[in-house]
């Protein structure tokens, strides 16, 4: 553990303690002062005094009752129910202890309406306290503060895994500073995610690149190699974890149990199983016609801009493939000037990204006066509601590619097309137009294979303030 992770710990520890001895002040207050939730018979008024040894009692036996539970167990990625779940027991066994001592020791003031109160309000404070502080740590870890760098060893199917899953989760306060890998194809790099040489170069890659945690995604048949970059690891003082080789190209899918002690894992079915796609469906035809209304009355307006602005027609329609490689046209306001798709060519040096295989252009010439605020506000996507009505799209899926885009795919990549392309997504959210496109099929992966209602409703609430803010646009 380093300095700082045991700093912050001792910081938890410390404010519990106090938040404890809060709570049990404020019980006493409650119980004696405020004389609730009923009056105290004057013969059994007591001062706070004799309470101290029991506030000193619950304070030890909450702390090492928490410690056991693993409240304190450093976890980057836990749920809050979970921590609640662990101060609810923890609380729960710290008061019952404190009644049995008071039954053995029978002191002349107790009162087990406070205990119970006090119990209450531990339990309130410190979830409160987990909260906020869950909160505080997801909003500075999504401007990069306070994230740790991370160096991937192995560029496979586990290791794209790891990476798409950092990716996806910024909350989780990783940067990935770059990858190792031994196969020369792999050596282009993934996005902005770089690859710093072979698995030989694990030590110079540490010290360059501001990484404490190594994570090492490899197969299990190069287990001596595993072993000796985790050895190069502890030899670095960073931490080395292993990811388990277990069902490849299903790594985010399978289920553990126990048996016994016996780890058992088996593969669950896809994220999007058919169930779940009949849900989606019906979710998106019943938020097309909430919008639909709204979308009119925006059309009238914006194909008026766009006619004063340039000539040209207001829709522009262009191929894109879908969900099973099948092709459709999709509908968007029209943002450059008419027949800009000849002038690729022309403008295709000033892409942000050399030799990605998507064309993005910061200040494309190309663009009209309307069509840099509409893109800037997503607006030009809107006429994408007619193609979610038709089935070829959703509301939230991968972004859809052109046919010539999608001849470039790599194997892997094709991954994309086995659900249908979305008005926005995970790549919307994660910087629209700033990911390059390897980062957008990873991210669009793990989507596909994490999906759920409720990934959905986050990522439409998290388009929200990414459009009125225009992040990543142009």
């Amino acid at each position: 553990m380093t300095r700082r992770r045991k700093a912050g710990l001792w910081a938890t520890v410390g404010l519990d303690a106090l938040l404890i001895n809060v709570a049990f002040v404020l019980s006493y207050i409650i119980r004696y002062q405020l004389e609730l939730p009923y009056p105290v018979d004057p013969e059994f008024y007591a001062p706070f005094t004799p309470y101290i040894p029991f506030a000193v009692l619950l304070t030890v036996l909450a702390l090492v009752m928490f410690r056991v539970d693993g409240l304190y167990d450093a976890r980057r990625h836990r749920r809050w129910l979970s921590d609640v779940y662990r101060i609810l027991s923890g609380t729960a066994t710290s008061i019952v202890s404190v009644m049995a001592f008071t039954f053995f020791l029978q002191p002349l003031v107790y009162s087990r309406g406070m205990l119970v109160l006090a119990g209450a309000l531990i339990v309130f404070f410190l979830s409160t306290a987990r909260l906020i502080e869950n909160s505080v740590k997801a909003g500075l870890r999504r401007r990069g503060i306070g994230v740790e760098g991370v160096l991937v060893v192995g560029a496979g199917e586990v290791g794209r895994a790891v990476m798409r899953t950092i990716l996806a989760n910024p909350r989780l306060g990783y940067r990935i500073a770059g990858y190792l890998d031994d196969d020369p194809a792999k050596h282009s790099g993934l996005g902005r995610i770089k690859c710093l040489g072979g698995t030989d170069c694990l030590l110079e890659a540490v010290r360059a690149g501001d990484v404490s945690e190594v994570i090492i995604a490899l197969p299990w048949m190069y287990h001596r190699k595993i072993m000796q970059l985790v050895e190069l690891g502890e030899r670095a003082h960073v931490r080395a974890r292993l990811v388990p080789d277990v069902f490849q190209q299903r790594m985010g899918n399978v289920d553990l149990e126990s048996l016994n002690g016996i780890p058992l894992i088996s593969p669950n079915p896809e994220g999007l199983t058919p169930s779940g796609r009949i849900s989606k469906r019906v979710i998106d035809l019943l938020l097309s016609v909430l919008v639909l209304p709204f979308f009119t009355l925006i059309y009238a307006v914006v194909a008026l801009l766009i006619k004063l602005d340039s000539p040209g027609p207001v829709i522009f329609r262009q191929a894109r493939v879908g969900r099973n490689g099948r092709v459709f046209q999709v509908l968007k306001f029209r943002t450059m000037v008419d027949g800009a798709d000849e002038m690729k060519e022309a403008v295709a040096h000033l892409s942000k990204y050399k030799g990605d295989t998507l064309l993005k252009v910061p200040d494309d010439p190309r663009m009209t006066r309307v069509g840099r605020f509409l893109r800037r506000t997503s607006i030009d996507e809107l006429p994408q509601i007619v193609n979610v009505l038709r089935g070829e799209m959703s509301w939230v899926g991968p972004r859809p590619n052109t046919p010539d885009e999608v001849s470039h795919y790599e194997r892997w990549q094709r991954k994309r097309l086995s659900v249908l392309p979305g008005i926005t997504g995970l790549w919307q959210v994660s910087g629209r137009s700033d990911v390059p496109f390897d980062e957008m099929c990873l991210l669009d992966i793990f989507y596909i294979e994490n999906w759920s209602v409720s990934l959905d409703t986050r990522i439409m609430l998290q388009t929200i303030p990414h459009v009125l803010f225009g992040n990543g646009a142009y």
